[in-house]
């Protein structure tokens, strides 16, 4: 802008040396000429801060983008945290729980083995008891010179026929 002063009243010394040769009419037209050179020039500084304040504007909103898309990357990443530690959580009780219930499967079955065994055992020893009193009482009777002939347990039926006898 002091550029265009000093422009200016170089130009007005000059036409106001020239004024007195042609008269008012060329320094009307010296006028005429400054000033629309001083609305050109001011034309460009207006445009040139225009410019400037787009830039500006530009950048401001540039940054905002950035940080919004940040804003949203972060909250999207909060997000996907809280999935995973809900499904980490999910099958460690998932785990747990199949865990407790193989314990539980486990130790029933040791239960199931252990009456079964002790069933064994029990009916072993009823079977032992058993063949001792058989063989205690064997022993009892008294003894004879004569032989005994077996006796049959089992009952003799008649042959069938193919009907059925009441």
């Amino acid at each position: 802008m002091a550029v265009c002063i000093v422009a200016l009243a170089g130009a007005v010394a000059i036409a106001g040396c020239g004024a007195a040769n042609t008269g008012p009419k060329h320094a009307e037209q010296s006028a005429a000429e400054i000033e629309r050179t001083e609305e050109a020039a001011q034309k460009k500084q207006e445009v040139a801060e225009i410019e400037q304040d787009r830039e500006v504007l530009a950048g401001i909103e540039a940054k905002k983008r950035e940080e919004v898309a940040e804003r949203n990357a972060k909250h999207t990443e909060a997000l996907a945290a809280a999935r995973a530690k809900k499904k980490e959580e999910t099958a460690a009780k998932k785990a747990k729980r199949e865990e407790e219930e193989a314990e539980a499967n486990a130790k029933k079955h040791e239960q199931l083995v252990k009456a079964e065994a002790k069933k064994q055992r029990e009916a072993a020893r009823k079977r032992r008891e058993a063949e001792k009193k058989r063989s205690s009482s064997v022993a009892q009777q008294p003894s004879s010179k004569v032989e005994s002939s077996p006796v049959a347990t089992t009952q003799t039926q008649p042959p069938s026929t193919g009907q059925v006898h009441e």
